[in-house]
């Protein structure tokens, strides 16, 4: 029993420090993106929903205290409240969605449309946040406009990640046991 414990608490480690390494690597394009999303839904997959969630929470704690976890190597409770926090919130939420589509079953279109519906969910608590803080700035955006700007132009990187992710994680899984 102790064993086991001591081995899901360092897996829900190593997947938070992936998350981490995750939201460090900016993949150029028209509008860069980091892999932070996918370092999410890759231990969602892998961890399942409760482990999955614990290390996206432990994520966001450690970037919380000030630790550079967060994109481009930022951290505190500033980048949260920040034009971007609405979206690394949102992550918590994709975890719990995952967590909540688990018990219709772990085949991966499941794991694909749960994956898909947290990400919605993070994209309308990441675009509320952030009209409401650029708002707070002395500028005005509709919620439209937002998430013209915000979230349109990730949905295909972000279509991609859920895929690669349940596609690899499943592999992942069956390659360990």
């Amino acid at each position: 029993m102790k064993e086991n414990n001591t081995k899901n608490l360092v897996t829900i480690a190593l997947f938070t420090v992936f998350i981490s390494a995750c939201a460090w690597i900016c993949v150029p394009s028209v509008v860069p993106f980091t892999l932070q999303t996918f370092g999410v839904f890759l231990s969602l997959i892998y961890l399942g929903g409760k482990k999955g969630t614990l290390s996206i929470i432990l994520y966001i704690l450690l970037g919380t205290v000030g630790l550079p976890v967060f994109s481009g190597g930022s951290g505190g409770v500033g980048v949260l409240f920040g034009l971007n926090g609405g979206y690394i919130f949102g992550l918590l939420f994709v975890g719990i969605i995952f967590l909540l589509f688990e018990r219709l079953g772990c085949k991966k279109y499941i794991q694909f449309i749960s994956l898909l519906c947290g990400l919605v969910i993070c994209y309308i608590i990441g675009a509320l946040h952030f009209s409401l803080v650029y708002f707070q700035n002395g500028n005005t955006i509709t919620f439209y406009k937002a998430i013209l700007l915000c979230i349109v132009p990730y949905i295909i990187p972000d279509l991609l990640k859920i895929y690669i992710s349940v596609i690899l994680g499943n592999k992942l899984k069956k390659l360990v046991r």
